[in-house]
């Protein structure tokens, strides 16, 4: 994986929200699809807040509260699916990409950082898509035919990197692994997603106590590889407030 800029403070400025009301973070995350949080010093608090944003979904991995516990267990190094429990980098991927319908919102907050690496990698869909259109409309546009990818094992979802929706809106669904299986239509423009959503990376190291939540329609996450006891917490859900699907393309993506 290439090396995605270090976020600096003028970056995260846009993202940031701090302990503010459920108002405010619903409005960020209509704007832009994300946002930075810090001051979650437990996983109460982590629990707290996902309780305020969203109805949990609970899944393969989550612990009884809802919450999955995110950390390298010693046991998953060679296992397509579990590279959340590893100490290995992970490629740019949809949380839960292999659904019907993925949770609309993710929510990790760092426990306790790692010795080295472990920064996580975002990258806004948004982006992506103007770039593609705007630089290889073939590409952007064959990406959205649908059923032209396979996302999962083989209880998995056939869909399109990116789906249209009323009032011209677009998500995005992507894996970057062994877990996605390309069509022989789109699988000569997967080198140029890659590339093009490495460039749109931004990168995140988390301190304890911080975190993000973001539009799981909208926002790619990653993480470098990474060594020592990194621990994080994670969440999975729908949001407690109106939310639209995805993004809103750049105007000179839909002229």
């Amino acid at each position: 994986m290439s090396k995605a800029p270090q976020a600096g403070d003028d970056v995260l400025t846009a993202y940031h929200a701090g302990p503010v009301a459920l108002s405010v973070i619903a409005q960020r995350l209509r704007d832009v699809g994300l946002v930075v949080l810090d001051g979650m010093a437990s996983r109460d608090a982590v629990l707290a807040l996902a309780f305020r944003v969203m109805d949990i979904t609970a899944h393969r991995d989550s612990d009884p509260d809802g919450l999955t516990t995110i950390r390298d267990s010693g046991r998953h190094q060679d296992r397509p699916g579990f590279g959340g429990f590893t100490d290995k980098e992970l490629a740019p991927h949809t949380e839960r990409s292999g659904l019907a319908t993925p949770p609309r919102l993710m929510l990790l907050v760092c426990g306790r950082p790692a010795d080295q690496g472990g920064e996580c990698l975002l990258t806004d869909a948004r982006a992506v898509h103007a770039e593609l259109m705007a630089n290889r409309r073939e590409a952007a546009l064959a990406l959205a035919d649908p059923r032209t990818t396979f996302f999962g094992a083989g209880d998995g979802h056939a869909a399109q990197v990116f789906s249209a929706h009323p009032e011209g809106r677009v998500s995005v669904r992507l894996r970057l692994d062994g877990l996605a299986r390309w069509s022989p239509l789109v699988q000569p423009y997967v080198r140029d997603l890659w590339e093009v959503t490495l460039r749109h990376q931004i990168s995140l190291r988390l301190a304890a106590g911080q975190g993000y939540l973001l539009d799981n329609s909208r926002w790619l996450h990653a993480r470098r590889a990474f060594t020592g006891d990194r621990l994080c917490w994670r969440a999975l859900g729908e949001p407690k407030f109106e939310l639209p699907v995805g993004f809103a393309p750049a105007q000179d993506a839909v002229s």
